[in-house]
């Protein structure tokens, strides 16, 4: 995938992705999740670690219905972790009974397509994404909050999203 710069405006790229279903890890096709949709997409740098386990993820628990109430087909969790620590992160902590998707980019391909990729080799977490939430109306970012710094959920938690639909 070409790298782009993830912005309002822009046309996400296809995506393969991985989700944990009946019969283990099976493809997710982003594009086909996104066509003629709306979905919030929040993106994690790990599960598990300390901020998305304690505030990224459960915002969006907290918010979920809300979402739903203005219109949002679907919510998805991404990280660049395998698709058992996704599936697993998102049954003890209570996203699958909220309804999130929790999608692997175990590779890190869409994220870094979208310019998002950092590492912090001090904290041993390589090739993994900045924290972000976004909606995405059929395939099209139409609001995008970015972290900028790292160990905070300030501007991409569940609250504020909802609050700029």
């Amino acid at each position: 995938m070409p790298k782009q710069t993830l912005s309002v405006g822009m046309a996400l790229p296809d995506a393969t992705l991985l989700t944990f279903g009946a019969d283990g890890p099976q493809p997710v096709r982003l594009h086909d999740r996104l066509k003629g949709n709306r979905v919030v997409i929040f993106a994690v740098p790990g599960a598990f670690t300390p901020t998305c386990d304690s505030a990224h993820l459960p915002s969006f628990i907290r918010t979920a219905e809300a979402f739903r109430e203005k219109g949002v087909d679907e919510i998805i969790c991404l990280s660049v972790n395998d698709v058992h620590v996704m599936r697993y992160w998102g049954e003890i902590a209570g996203a699958a009974a909220a309804g999130i998707t929790m999608l692997a980019d175990p590779a890190a391909e869409f994220t870094c397509a979208l310019g998002m990729e950092y590492s912090a080799p001090e904290t041993g977490m390589l090739n993994r994404s900045r924290r972000y939430a976004m909606l995405v109306e059929d395939g099209v970012v139409t609001v995008l909050h970015v972290e900028e710094r790292r160990g905070v959920c300030e501007i991409s938690g569940g609250e504020a999203l909802l609050a700029a639909l």
